[in-house]
């Protein structure tokens, strides 16, 4: 927010601002974190299911999981008003980190809904 102040002091900070590191709250960021372990749980749980629903195989299913990662790393960027160092100290917290973990609950309910329906399926 802006604020009123006097020109010595608006000296001091312009020579100050070069040393200054930008902080974050520990508390803060661990949420944010969260927030982000989370959403990628969810959306590769989700997009498993729909990969399985839909027959997904082999390379095309891992492509689809990827795809549904961007579109959740995306959501998140927009989440976050597209000011990402506000939030979170860089962009491979909101972009990479979860990637491979999300990839295990994919590939788990990618394979359950996919061998389920083509056991129904199957036998009628």
């Amino acid at each position: 927010m802006a604020g009123h102040s006097d020109s010595s002091s608006s000296e001091k900070k312009s020579g100050e601002a070069m040393t200054d590191v930008p902080t974050f709250s520990a508390e803060n960021l661990q949420n944010n974190m969260k927030v982000i372990y989370y959403s990628r749980t969810f959306m590769s749980i989700t997009g498993g299911v729909i990969a399985g629903i839909f027959g997904f195989t082999g390379f095309v299913g891992f492509i689809f999981y990827f795809l549904v990662m961007t579109i959740t790393s995306i959501g998140l960027i927009a989440k976050a008003k597209f000011s990402v160092h506000s939030y979170f100290d860089s962009w491979n917290r909101i972009i990479l980190d979860g990637l491979m973990g999300g990839l295990m609950s994919f590939v788990l309910f990618w394979t359950y809904p996919f061998f389920k329906l083509r056991t129904f399926i199957s036998v009628t």
